[in-house]
């Protein structure tokens, strides 16, 4: 059985985030614009788990745990504001929302 090394984690985590930009300057939709930001989000905390793991150092992992905290609060305040913006405006087409007035 093969071994993973460090260069299939990066890898993935390459994919990850190149598929996550992609989505970010193509789609028009803020909900998949904002679960693309949280999938890069997603490539860099594997990233760091993975220098972690072959360094064999509990730094990234350590930070790891302090990004997953963060982003469960950019979660929270993210949908929030795309909510509000829907209930304003009745869209989430980040088109449609081309001026910050009423």
């Amino acid at each position: 059985m093969e071994h993973t090394t460090l260069a299939h984690h990066l890898l993935l985590a390459g994919l990850l985030f190149v598929i996550g930009l992609t989505g970010v300057l193509i789609r028009r939709n803020l909900l998949v614009v904002y679960m693309c930001l949280e999938l890069m989000l997603t490539a860099a905390t594997l990233a760091l788990v993975a220098f972690s793991r072959f360094n064999h150092l509990m730094d990234g992992a350590v930070l790891v745990f302090f990004v997953i905290t963060v982003a469960a609060a950019e979660v929270a305040v993210g949908l929030a504001l795309i909510v509000a913006l829907f209930r304003q405006r009745g869209t989430v087409q980040s088109d449609a929302l081309n001026s910050l007035h009423d």
